[in-house]
């Protein structure tokens, strides 16, 4: 009779068990499956908070619902900032255009006037300057705020290295002469080159590059050149200019950064830090080779294909 009785219990306890298995096991497929579904909504983009009752859903499904609002809440309140940030660069660059554009052209019409003294003269050319400087200063700062806010995206196409380089050397070709020095592009005409890059972007980096290599040369010339390999391409902006030392090369990228020696020249100190950022967004780098009186080498390496770069 004992042993009856001691089967009987341990029957309904394996019973009980098995039971307790089966309702565990499909209350955590019933959960599995809500998240599950959850994740499918968060994927999609129609995710919305729903009201969970504590006795049918686990409190983990709670906690991944609060996660995901909290990263939606997130993400709206850094779109809401960016728009906010877009309109403030507007305002800015539309404020201030008019004001800029009638200083320059009131300062051109003065320095015209036969009546002033040399000493008014002299004046009048120093507005035009800081008045010039002030406009290349707003316009970097808006570029670089719409590079480093995601207000302009960079849309890296096949386009071609040669239309690039020459296009920058038409540009500043007066300027070179002006200063009688030769800009030289070495493009192969019989073998255009091409990789993926945005034309725009990439051109106003070339541009900085360019434009710092004729402003710091006095004599000699400034040459760019091209060479295309498996992965980059390679556009070398090489000058024979004052060059920079082993210590200045380290902190001439860094932004409004000028060197002492060259606080006298014109500029801001942004053009090479917005020419590599624009690079860097476009999974490039920059390369210096510098010796300190004998000019300067700046190597710029576009992917040919960013599939691959980002393989290498």
């Amino acid at each position: 009779m004992t042993d009856y009785f001691l089967t009987a219990v341990f029957g309904v306890v394996a019973l009980a068990s098995v039971i307790f298995a089966l309702t565990v096991r499909l209350r955590c497929k019933k959960t599995m499956n809500r998240l599950d579904d959850i994740l499918d909504e968060a994927l999609s983009g129609s995710f919305k908070v729903k009201e969970f009752d504590e006795s049918h859903v686990s409190s983990i499904e709670n906690r991944f619902s609060d996660f995901l609002q909290s990263r939606l809440t997130s993400e709206e309140n850094i779109l809401d900032e960016k728009n906010k940030i877009k309109e403030m660069i507007s305002d800015i660059s539309h404020q201030t255009k008019t004001p800029i554009a009638n200083l320059l052209l009131y300062s051109e019409l003065l320095s015209e006037e036969e009546s002033l003294s040399d000493e008014g003269k002299e004046s009048v050319e120093m507005i035009h300057a800081q008045t010039e400087k002030l406009r290349f200063l707003v316009d970097s700062l808006v570029k670089l705020s719409r590079l480093e806010n995601g207000i302009v995206a960079l849309n890296a196409d096949k386009n071609s290295v040669n239309e690039l380089v020459n296009s920058v050397t038409a540009e500043l070709l007066s300027k070179a002469q002006s200063k009688k020095l030769k800009i030289i592009a070495k493009t192969d005409k019989t073998d255009n080159i091409t990789a993926d890059f945005d034309m725009k972007w990439t051109r106003e980096a070339l541009l900085n590059i360019v434009d710092n290599a004729v402003k710091y040369t006095d004599e000699g010339c400034v040459e760019i050149s091209t060479d295309a390999s498996d992965v980059f391409v390679r556009i070398d902006v090489k000058d024979t200019g004052i060059g920079i030392s082993e210590e200045e090369s380290s902190k001439i990228f860094q932004r409004f950064y000028r060197a002492t020696e060259v606080s006298e020249e014109e500029g801001v100190g942004i053009g090479l830090y917005l020419a590599r950022e624009i690079i860097m967004s476009e999974d490039g780098y920059i390369k210096l080779k510098s010796v300190k009186g004998q000019g300067s080498t700046f190597s710029i390496f576009i992917p040919i294909n960013k599939n691959l770069s980002k393989m290498s």
